[in-house]
């Protein structure tokens, strides 16, 4: 039977997820430099178009509808047969439209964290094509074996609340593989590449912060105390990341950094979200602070190295992802949760072999996937901005418009260029004739 309570609850979730990826193209945004803010957060903006738009005609189904262990049949894509009662495996007390579109967003979201490890260098239709083949040949197989009915690591045990295989593990690791595969930009290490505007950063963190409720404690499908124990759960950790990272950070250079709690935070976020229903409040203290150090201490080492995953997504979300996961496997109690299962404090070792095992098939399916599905885009559309749409900026390049009225368009006003008009700014090196090698 329905439940007025629980559907709104449900819906209100969608849209708090929904907002997730607003408060991520703003997180996003802030920390690129002022030629490439626009660009940056359109990688975010346009997922709401296109995958929203996928996720109705092919990705539910493939993920959700019947069929095998592996994938999901066709059977309801356009969202046929859907109406407007429940399904027993998916929210029994809520229509199943509702979990259409609470599963909806986070699909959204999931190909959208990738772009922080590729941004100002990736051509905005090579992305666009890469999203939607990504969302649907990755995110949507691995959204079936581990929350379908009958996935295959579902069968086996496999714990993951609210996305830290799904989502955070599969961004991550392709966000890594991309970054490698694309190569660094152009003047990455010859020039600072600083954040251009922090209160955009502090504002992506506190949306974000402020969505993730809705992604973690909406998962738990009804308002009811699993949803209470997920929403205690997700603000716990992420304080006590936020702390962590603080104090980190004045261990280290004497200051504690605005960006540094942002992203602490965020870390936090991160870790608790496939054990958010299934510990308890002092254990995602835990999990908040063991993965603040993990992650911090990954991009310590990251910022030594050629590589230029340019917003750290891989030790933001992907060794976050992997922490919290390996640490559901620890912290997992049954008297929480008793559709979970016990971890390694209450005696159950197997469940962290099991959670390692989840983490090993989403690390290797969606870093092999990226690597396939990338190098596709770049043989066919050309993945890598030009020398010279990398030095003016892609929010020209690509989007003929800026972030801020005095840029290189704005010292073009009163000319009589209109936006669409072509523009080759003078002071810019001529566009290179040679393509950049595919990786670094």
């Amino acid at each position: 039977m329905i439940s007025a309570g629980d559907t709104a609850w449900v819906l209100m979730s969608s849209a708090l997820v929904l907002l997730m990826t607003v408060g991520l193209a703003f997180f996003y945004g802030g920390l690129v430099r002022p030629k490439s803010a626009l660009n940056t957060m359109m990688m975010s903006v346009v997922a709401l178009g296109l995958v929203g738009v996928q996720w109705v005609l092919a990705g539910y189904s493939l993920a959700f509808a019947p069929g095998s262990s592996w994938i999901g049949g066709l059977a309801w894509a356009g969202l046929k047969g859907i109406g407007l009662e429940p399904h027993p495996a998916y929210g029994s007390t809520i229509p199943q439209q509702a979990h259409v579109m609470f599963q909806g967003m986070f699909a959204i979201i999931t190909p959208a964290l990738i772009s922080g490890a590729i941004v100002e260098r990736m051509r905005f239709r090579a992305y666009a094509a890469f999203i939607v083949l990504w969302a649907t040949l990755i995110y949507d197989p691995l959204a079936r074996w581990v929350w379908g009915q009958g996935g295959w690591l579902a069968t086996r045990g496999a714990l993951d609340f609210a996305g830290g295989t799904v989502v955070h593990i599969s961004a991550g690791v392709s966000a890594l593989v991309a970054a490698r595969m694309l190569g660094a930009r152009n003047d990455y290490r010859r020039s600072a590449l600083v954040p251009h505007n922090v209160p955009l950063v502090i504002l992506g963190a506190g949306l974000l912060w402020f969505g993730w409720f809705g992604f973690n404690a909406g998962s738990a499908l009804a308002a009811n105390g699993l949803a209470a124990l997920a929403f205690t759960n997700t603000n716990t950790a992420a304080a006590t990341a936020l702390v962590a990272w603080a104090l980190m950070d004045v261990r280290r250079t004497g200051k504690v950094t605005a960006v540094g709690a942002a992203t602490g935070a965020v870390v936090g976020l991160v870790g608790i979200t496939p054990a958010a229903g299934f510990v308890g409040p002092v254990a995602a203290i835990a999990i908040g602070a063991i993965c603040a150090v993990i992650s911090y201490t990954a991009m310590q080492l990251r910022s030594r190295t050629a590589l230029d995953d340019s917003l750290d997504v891989f030790s933001c979300h992907g060794l976050a992802g992997v922490s919290g996961a390996l640490l559901t496997g620890v912290f997992a109690a049954k008297v929480w949760n008793p559709a979970g299962a016990d971890g390694v404090l209450a005696g159950n070792w197997s469940q962290l072999g099991v959670q390692a095992l989840a983490v090993c098939v989403a690390a290797a399916f969606a870093g092999l996937g990226t690597f396939g599905l990338l190098s596709l885009v770049q043989a066919t559309l050309g993945a890598r901005a030009t020398v010279h749409d990398e030095l003016t900026g892609l929010d020209l390049s690509e989007h003929g418009e800026e972030a801020y009225f005095g840029g290189e368009l704005g010292s073009l006003a009163g000319s009589g260029l209109a936006l669409g008009d072509s523009v080759i700014l003078a002071h810019d090196p001529e566009p290179s004739k040679e393509p950049l090698p595919a990786s670094a």
